[in-house]
């Protein structure tokens, strides 16, 4: 090879990345540089639902250290889109395609992950699409509108061995798994009782009235699963929790999944073996609300074990003295255990061991966001690297899923009602009646 030729494919290649014989990167290429190094080991992912979830996920996919590139920005809002466009892009140096269907976004190849935070009833729905377009799935809680789409769920990521972490972020405190872990080992002797609780002030909410879709939402693909029906006032932000079943899964779905989760794995325990629920609307009785906003539910355990869900919507009265947790109680003591950390008694009530958490993490206020987020989708990235391992399966999530559904449905039908401890299906015909629901034609889950 002659020098002339040597020479030219030398500054051909230094061309190709942006690089001088002399002076290393160019200010111009250093951008596309800094993509390329590492580009092995990145994860490209996107996120459908621009709500108020998204501030959880803002540290660990802009930080460097993640080696992220976020694809897709989805919404079917545009001002969703917009917002979340505008908010990324003074984090991260490129920018999201801006996309209005998710199926859009699932038939991209290069995806390799996909964030659910849409409403309750796209969850289970938009995850089996992920994972059968081969993406894995980082689902925010409830992992499912319903029990038979937790079995879906189950039956989906077997097949397709997909990743799929539930956002009950709560599994990647360290301080829970501590105190959990102590638990475990009898630091307070036998526990036999868990009580998960919330408390919260929420006002009343329009009366929904028939009204033409918000400019620039697409209510078509907000339904989605969903049967169709005219859009009615004010349902699109946020209110679709307490507007009937179409969307939502009332304040039990929406907020007790994570404390419940804290309560049976203190607990170590499955299915129950009776569910009883006492529930009813009780506060601002002339406005919107269709759904309970008050709930005590118990689930016993046939190993003589009980948990509690004592749930208040829209009364603010903080009877355990936080406005959620979760108290788990031993035959030698007991624990509270929050997302900013636990507290140990003995059984006069004296703390004898506390913990912080190394950081903050919204407790009652909407958006959620933290530590403890950013640490549950690190891992999730590191699990998807075969670093880890995922904190939150969704095996495991799809159990505690089932408490909240097993209260729901104790609502509704006004009554009590035993369970199979091994396969969690409910005995009674009535409850069984709402063990699924109906979907918009074209838009039923598949068994696989």
């Amino acid at each position: 090879m002659s020098s002339n030729r040597r020479d030219f494919l030398k500054k051909a290649s230094a061309g190709a990345l942006g690089v001088t014989l002399t002076g290393g990167i160019t200010s111009a290429s250093a951008k596309s540089y800094s993509r390329i190094i590492g580009a092995n080991d990145r994860i490209h992912v996107a996120i459908q639902g621009l709500g108020r979830r998204l501030g959880g996920f803002k540290e660990a996919i802009s930080s460097k250290e993640n080696n992220i590139e976020l694809m897709y920005l989805c919404d079917v809002m545009k001002s969703q889109r917009e917002k979340a466009s505008n908010s990324f892009s003074k984090l991260m140096d490129h920018n999201a395609k801006l996309e209005n269907d998710i199926r859009v976004v699932l038939d991209d190849k290069k995806v390799d992950a996909v964030f659910m935070a849409t409403p309750d009833h796209w969850h289970a729905p938009g995850a089996c699409m992920a994972m059968q377009a081969n993406k894995h799935v980082y689902l925010e809680k409830p992992c499912s509108h319903n029990p038979r789409e937790g079995e879906l769920l189950v039956a989906y990521q077997k097949k397709y061995n997909k990743l799929v972490q539930m956002g009950n972020q709560q599994r990647s405190s360290l301080e829970s798994t501590e105190i959990i872990k102590d638990i475990h080992n009898g630091i307070i002797g036998d526990a036999y009782k868990a009580i998960a609780f919330y408390t919260n002030s929420r006002g009343k909410v329009p009366v929904p009235v028939k009204a033409a879709p918000p400019e620039g939402l697409d209510w078509e693909l907000f339904q989605g699963p969903a049967p169709r029906k005219a859009y009615m006032h004010d349902t699109w932000n946020y209110n679709w929790h307490w507007y009937g079943w179409d969307y939502g899964t009332a304040e039990t779905g929406n907020n007790a999944t994570h404390e419940l989760d804290i309560a049976r794995w203190a607990l170590d325990v499955e299915y129950p073996e009776h569910v009883d629920v006492y529930s009813g609307k009780f506060q601002h009785k002339d406005d919107g609300w269709e759904m309970y906003d008050t709930m005590l539910a118990t689930f016993r355990f046939n190993n003589n074990k009980t948990i509690q869900w004592d749930g208040q919507s829209r009364n603010g009265y903080n009877k355990y003295g936080a406005g959620r947790g979760t108290l788990i109680y031993g035959s030698k003591g007991m624990v509270f255990i929050d997302r900013g950390g636990y507290k140990l008694y003995d059984l006069k009530g004296k703390v004898i061991r506390s913990r912080n958490l190394n950081g903050g993490e919204d407790g009652v206020a909407l958006g959620g966001g933290g530590s403890l987020s950013t640490r549950h989708a690190v891992n999730f990235f590191q699990t998807i690297r075969r670093k880890d391992s995922l904190t939150s399966p969704i095996e495991q999530g799809v159990i505690s899923q089932m408490l909240t559904h097993y209260a729901n449905i104790g609502s509704r039908i006004n009554k009590s009602f035993e369970v199979d401890e091994i396969t969690g299906r409910i005995y009674d015909r009535d409850a069984m009646k709402l063990w699924s629901r109906t979907y918009e034609p074209g838009w039923e889950i598949k068994p696989v």
